[in-house]
């Protein structure tokens, strides 16, 4: 639902647009945020207008992301609370420091940090093993992680289960889409899903028992097996710093941890 801060509708609609987005009645919402139905309905149809605070609170209970909260602050005639701290301004020299320790701290196995568009803003020197043997023009800035995993000229040819993973990341990025409604995410999904290969209608849990979707990637003659977890920062005012995720990739099995100890020289 992300737009242009002087391309806004009226703060009633976009807040009935959320609530339906999060399949909430406004009765259900109403008790949550511990306001009267009649006062909701009279927010969202425009005959009333809400206080800020009462803006932030149902953007609150809506899950709404800070981004977007600012454009709701707008549309009811206030001005946005939430800054967007370019990365590489000083200010950011401690959600650097924390970043690069986690990355640091996960060698020998790979780690990046990623923006809500997947585009790559750091990595550690593992995660090189993923950009090995791809297109040049896949690691121009700025370097889409998603794009370069299911690229048929990137990783998409070296990656063993492809429908499966791609089955996977195709659905990550849809529930994206829906609990945003971000028009750039909704770009990248169709972009993704026109790339050659069976990705199906809907993901389907893969067979064999395991517990977690495996990336499972051919390097050197071996096959190597990854699962993933993701971490965010936990108390974000800031929108860059909310946008920003970790993926740590951890070794599924021995010998892929032996190969990345090795080729770490651990």
């Amino acid at each position: 639902m992300t737009a242009a801060l002087s391309d806004v509708r009226p703060v009633g609609d976009l807040l009935r647009a959320w609530r339906q987005r999060r399949r909430l009645s406004q009765l259900e919402l109403a008790s949550a945020a511990d306001v009267s139905t009649r006062h909701l309905s009279f927010v969202e149809t425009g005959r009333s207008a809400p206080s800020r605070d009462m803006v932030l609170r149902l953007a609150e209970h809506l899950d709404v992301p800070l981004r977007d909260r600012n454009l709701l602050l707008v549309a009811a005639g206030y001005a946005p609370v939430f800054g967007e701290t370019p990365f590489e301004e000083p200010r950011m020299d401690t959600v650097r420091a924390a970043l690069k320790q986690v990355l640091d701290g996960h060698e020998p196995f790979p780690a990046v940090v990623v923006d809500r568009f997947w585009n790559l803003v750091d990595a550690n020197a593992a995660a090189g093993l993923f950009m090995e043997r791809v297109a040049p023009e896949l690691l121009e800035p700025p370097l889409n992680v998603l794009r370069l995993s299911m690229h048929p000229d990137g990783m998409a040819r070296h990656i063993v289960n492809l429908p499966e993973w791609r089955a996977h990341m195709i659905d990550r990025v849809r529930r994206h889409v829906a609990l945003t409604a971000d028009a750039g995410l909704a770009q990248l999904y169709r972009e993704l899903r026109s790339f050659p290969g069976d990705v199906g209608e809907a993901f389907a849990p893969p067979a064999g028992g395991e517990v977690v979707v495996p990336l499972r990637l051919r390097s050197d003659g071996r096959e190597l097996s990854f699962f993933t977890t993701i971490a965010t920062f936990g108390t974000p005012v800031d929108i860059t710093v909310a946008e920003l995720a970790i993926e740590s990739f951890y070794p599924a099995d021995e010998p892929t941890t032996r190969f990345l100890r090795e080729r770490a020289g651990w």
